[in-house]
């Protein structure tokens, strides 16, 4: 499909068929998804890929338990709290063929003294990957998959990190789930372009 139909087809598709997808497919997109834009050519986003179900299995408990915590403190109730992180966490996971958790490196970022200046260099970083992420997501589209980008792992960057012993260096910044689309999501609504664009300046 050319890159108009490609844009507007694509999903977040959530629900997944079992079949397996082969690392040549996964690793054919990740690569290709390089060609994202990024601040300084600096390229700061990390994939790990997880296919295996153990791995898969421990990374939804330890999200599961973040989860499940920050919502008993925002006083849920503790069974509807744990149905939540069974159905949104725990099958989102293990159910999944592939999960990709794309993480970003500040190491080739530009290093300032000011925090003004540093915390800017960390927004284009993060900014960078989340390019990366949408050049992911159209690329799966094009090889014919399904995906979601899940931002969970920003709340709990240390359960991903404890589950899969990341270094400290990188940080999680989302969750990709990925497979052959066992359901056909209905197109969102989209704000008008008069809503969103304005030439020059903008109308008070």
């Amino acid at each position: 499909m050319d890159v108009v139909e490609l844009m507007k087809t694509r999903r977040s598709v959530r629900k997944f068929k079992p079949d397996r997808i082969s690392r040549e497919v996964v690793c054919s997109i990740i690569d290709l998804a390089r060609w994202a834009p990024s601040a300084h050519n600096a390229q700061p986003w990390r994939c790990i890929v997880i296919d295996d179900e153990d791995v898969k299995a421990k990374l939804a408990c330890e999200m599961g338990k973040a989860w499940l915590s920050d919502m008993l403190k925002d006083n849920v109730p503790k069974d509807k709290a744990e149905e939540i992180v069974r159905i949104e966490s725990w099958e989102r996971i293990t159910k999944s063929p592939i999960v990709i958790i794309v993480c970003l490196t500040m190491e080739d970022m530009h290093k300032y003294p000011d925090g003004r200046r540093r915390r800017a260099e960390y927004l284009m970083g993060v900014q960078s990957v989340a390019a990366y992420i949408q050049s992911l997501l159209l690329l799966a589209h094009h090889y014919g998959l399904g995906a979601c980008w899940v931002c969970a792992p920003l709340f709990c960057p240390n359960a991903v990190r404890k589950a899969l012993g990341l270094p400290w260096k990188m940080e999680p910044q989302a969750m990709i789930t990925m497979g052959y689309a066992d359901e056909e999501p209905k197109p969102p609504p989209r704000k008008g372009l008069n809503e969103i664009c304005s030439f020059n300046f903008w109308p008070n």
